[in-house]
């Protein structure tokens, strides 16, 4: 199966030492966003876990552990974007990130790790020119890093709305000038761009519009083919992705990104960041009396037989 990390929040950048004592202690408790009294309890091991999936903005804190979590598959996006403390307060410079993200990748190899480039939106600070001039240094910057870089263009949910009231939508006729740009300039440093629920309208400019998180994406990190159970659907109806078993929770992430989706507001934020005890099995909070602790049903998907595209 399955374990992603980095929907929710980003737990490299902020929560490495409980992670790291997740997996030295084999489990995870998860409170369910939904039902906050539906706990489920995750096994970590590599005999049921086939892949740690990371969304993270800063791989840093994580990068001097990486033996803890060599017994497992992994596939790691990093997003890096042009945008300045006044978009992304406590996100490290971009030129630190990249360099992080290079070493990331002489440690699980080009094909597990992509770079997110999103999401994307216009504004006097950041025109179309712009972010064309600055995709391109960072593509030439990852060039044999990564054959990945997924984008996207800004959602505007309800909290991002709140925390961000002077973004705008991004015109059709900006997004398929950006996207065409953008599949030629990574194509230029050996990238394939995917498009993350943006449709297929890049597609005749040669985006892979299949999805990012996709099961194949996954297979490909690894090198091994996954048995999928029938019941595993993607969570999205614009997407192939996998999105299910995410450990992390909402209203964590210290980055405090204007554009966020993942957080109400910074003051929540902070709130929780005190409150985070890094010995405790949940992120946040703990178990309390009244709580269902549901252990979820894993196994390892990989494709044990040998067939005869592997010989």
């Amino acid at each position: 199966m399955i374990i992603n990390t980095g929907l929710r929040t980003d737990i490299p950048a902020f929560y490495t030492p409980w992670l790291l004592n997740r997996l030295r202690e084999g489990f995870v408790l998860v409170r369910s966003p939904y039902a906050p009294s539906r706990v489920t309890r995750y096994r970590l091991s590599p005999d049921v876990v086939d892949v740690l999936g990371f969304c993270t903005k800063n791989p840093a804190p994580l990068l001097d552990h990486m033996d803890a979590l060599a017994p497992y598959g992994q596939y790691w996006f990093v997003t890096i974007t042009p945008y300045g403390a006044d978009v992304e307060p406590n996100v490290p410079p971009k030129e630190q990130v990249m360099q992080d993200f290079i070493r990331l990748s002489r440690i699980v190899g080009p094909g597990s790790v992509a770079w997110r480039y999103d999401p994307i939106f216009i504004s006097s600070d950041y025109p179309v020119d712009r972010h064309i001039a600055d995709f391109e240094t960072m593509a030439r910057t990852l060039q044999g890093s990564t054959h990945t870089c997924v984008i996207s263009f800004i959602d505007l949910y309800e909290k991002v709305k709140r925390n961000f009231p002077e973004a705008r939508e991004v015109s059709p006729s900006d997004r398929l000038t950006l996207g065409r740009e953008m599949v030629r300039i990574a194509r230029r440093y050996g990238m394939t761009v995917k498009p993350c629920a943006e449709g297929n309208d890049l597609a005749a400019a040669g985006a892979d519009t299949s999805g990012c998180m996709t099961i194949a994406a996954y297979e490909q990190a690894i090198g091994q083919r996954l048995i999928v159970p029938k019941t595993i659907k993607p969570t999205r109806a614009q997407c192939a992705c996998h999105l299910s078993c995410d450990i992390g929770a909402y209203n964590t992430c210290g980055h405090l990104c204007r554009y966020c989706y993942a957080n109400y507001d910074a003051q929540t934020v902070l709130h929780n960041l005190r409150a985070h005890d890094p010995s405790s099995p949940m992120l946040l909070s703990s178990v309390l009396p009244s709580d269902e602790i549901i252990s979820a049903r894993q196994q390892s998907w990989i494709d044990r037989q040998i067939c005869i595209f592997d010989l």
